[in-house]
């Protein structure tokens, strides 16, 4: 399992599949290969949702995740 946090404040946010994290691995901007914190944002998981293959799950995670929020980073890890 993939664990998702917020990188401001370090609060567990919730835990994703790894063909999710392929999926943002996939989707967003890395700085380089060891980078495991992607910044959010309404509009870029609005844009997620809309393509082929996104698993609403996913979407999901993401939304709560910002709980209201126009943008935050999160950071990942396995466990």
């Amino acid at each position: 399992m993939i664990k998702l946090k917020d990188k401001d404040t370090g609060l567990a946010l919730d835990s994703i599949t790894e063909e999710h994290l392929k999926f943002l691995v996939d989707q967003l901007e890395e700085e380089s290969d060891e980078d495991q914190d992607y910044y959010l944002n309404q509009t870029t998981v609005d844009l997620f949702a809309a393509v082929d293959g996104a698993d609403p799950a996913l979407i999901d995670v993401l939304r709560k995740a910002l709980n209201g929020r126009e943008e935050m980073e999160i950071v990942w890890s396995r466990t």
